[in-house]
């Protein structure tokens, strides 16, 4: 969330300084030892002095037991503050801080930062629009999805947050991280519309092939088997990486046949150098060897830097 949306309105800055200003001062001038009645004061709280004397000049000066209110600290604070919180304490929370429990740009900002892409965004709002309901919506379907992805799906498209089309749901599946990787592994392998408009979000342009199939494996994630849906994966990306890099594919004589043998055996060699049960490690020269033998235009020099960053690395599925 940019610091701009939060940015204090000028009159507000300004009244802010002259406080903090009129503060500084009175502490400059220092106070009458005896005031205090000899009595030694309580432990302050663990702010710098501008913002201890600007919570306790706010709160009439006196020491208030209960929760500061979001709206006396700096704007950046409160923010990271609510960061931390999910749906159900973000409604607790808005209980005690009224003033940012019902601010819309608040939720605004968190409804997008977290969903990236809903297709209710890019509409005109009815008057009455709420984007803290929506917030609360987007984290409900989320869960229902998570234990059924087709019902969470529906759910979606009742609300009127998603359209049932293909690539709108591939882009709120694609710019959101709330949805289980089990979950959405079983929907795309059902939804193969989906799968096809979400390989095409990707761009693996200038991408080393083996950081191309771990970014790729962050956003669809492998099968813990072999089958049929591995392959599919595998060759869709294997096409999806010869179209970002039409160079690279020139210069190195490549194919999608080829970047489909080179990413089988980007996994195999993966699991053979994580695996604890492996114990005779695969060296570079036998996979170099192994390689060349099903994909005679790769260069060795290729081949040997595929090993050393999965070497490196580590699993370009894990």
């Amino acid at each position: 969330m940019g610091q701009a949306l939060w940015r204090l309105p000028p009159r507000q800055q300004h009244q802010l300084q002259e406080e903090l200003a009129d503060l500084a001062e009175q502490a400059g001038r220092g106070g009458d030892p005896g005031r205090d009645g000899g009595q030694r004061r309580g432990p302050q709280p663990c702010y710098s002095p501008d913002i201890y004397h600007l919570l306790r000049s706010r709160r009439g000066g006196k020491s208030q037991h209960g929760f500061i209110d979001l709206e006396m600290l700096p704007p950046e604070l409160g923010i990271t503050i609510l960061s931390y919180l999910n749906a159900t304490d973000l409604c607790l929370a808005s209980c005690v801080w009224h003033g940012l429990g019902n601010d819309e740009y608040l939720w605004q900002g968190l409804c997008k930062s977290t969903w990236g892409h809903c297709s209710i965004y890019n509409r005109t709002l009815p008057e009455g629009f709420s984007y803290r309901r929506l917030y609360l919506q987007l984290d409900e379907g989320c869960l229902t999805f998570n234990a059924n992805p087709q019902e969470g799906v529906d759910y979606f498209l009742s609300k009127g947050i998603l359209v049932d089309h293909a690539t709108e749901l591939a882009k709120f599946i694609f710019y959101t991280r709330r949805l289980n990787w089990k979950m959405l592994r079983i929907y795309l392998d059902e939804r193969r519309d989906v799968l096809d408009e979400l390989v095409t979000l990707h761009n693996f342009s200038n991408q080393f092939l083996p950081n191309a199939l771990r970014d790729f494996f962050r956003h669809i994630h492998a099968p813990e088997e072999r089958g049929e849906y591995l392959e599919t994966l595998i060759t869709k990306f294997s096409h999806r990486f010869c179209t970002c890099n039409p160079g690279l594919v020139r210069e190195l004589g490549l194919s999608p046949d080829a970047v489909y043998v080179l990413c089988y055996s980007l996994i195999l060699l993966s699991i053979d150098l994580t695996s604890p049960h492996v114990k005779n490690k695969m060296s570079k020269r036998e996979f170099i060897r192994n390689t060349r033998r099903a994909t005679h235009n790769v260069s060795d020099d290729f081949v040997g830097h595929l090993y050393d960053n999965i070497y490196l690395i580590g699993h370009v599925a894990a």
